[in-house]
Order: C-alpha cells, then sequence, then structure tokens
C-alpha cells in the first residue's frame, strides 16, 4: 500500500501540470476572434485556489506543492466556468 502513495506523490505534479496545460490550449483555440473574447475569473480563481492550496498544504495532508499546484489548476477551472458581467463600455472599442 505504501508503493501507491508514493506512486500518486511522484505522478500527481505530472498530471496536475498536463491538465494545466490542457484548460490553457482549451482556452486559447476557443478566443480565435478579439470581437468574441468574453472575460472570466480565471485569475482570481488561480489565486484563490493558490491560497486554499497552500493552507492545505501546511495543514500536512499533502505536501505543499502538490497543493498549491492542483488549488490553482482547480482554481482556474472554476474560474473560467463564471463569465464576468459586462458593466458599460470598455475602453478598447470606442
Amino acid at each position: 500500500m505504501e508503493d501507491v502513495f508514493d506512486f500518486v506523490h511522484a505522478a500527481l505534479p505530472w498530471i496536475a501540470v498536463g491538465l494545466l496545460l490542457a484548460v490553457f490550449f482549451a482556452r486559447s483555440a476557443g478566443k480565435k476572434k478579439k470581437e468574441e473574447q468574453t472575460s472570466d475569473y480565471g485569475t482570481e480563481g488561480m489565486c484563490l485556489g493558490m491560497c486554499l492550496g497552500s493552507a492545505i498544504g501546511a495543514s500536512g495532508a499533502v505536501s505543499i506543492g502538490i497543493g498549491l499546484s492542483l488549488g490553482m489548476l482547480i482554481g482556474l477551472v472554476i474560474g473560467t466556468c463564471i463569465q464576468k458581467e459586462n458593466r458599460g463600455e470598455d475602453n478598447d472599442q470606442k
């Protein structure tokens, strides 16, 4: 059973990096035209996820590095699912 935990701790950062790259490429493929770009809470989600991941890592449940990377990934996924409202005219479009 200890071998399984060792494998999970070794493979988890690579899985997180792969999922993060998949999310970034999916976001860039969906935003081909500048007119169709919508803003979302991806950056805010990553910041909050990093804070929560470091708190979980500091509590001792997982290592801090794995907590940070998984928190950022989960925060990015949740943040990109929530679209920002347009509250007026953008400065770029006059």
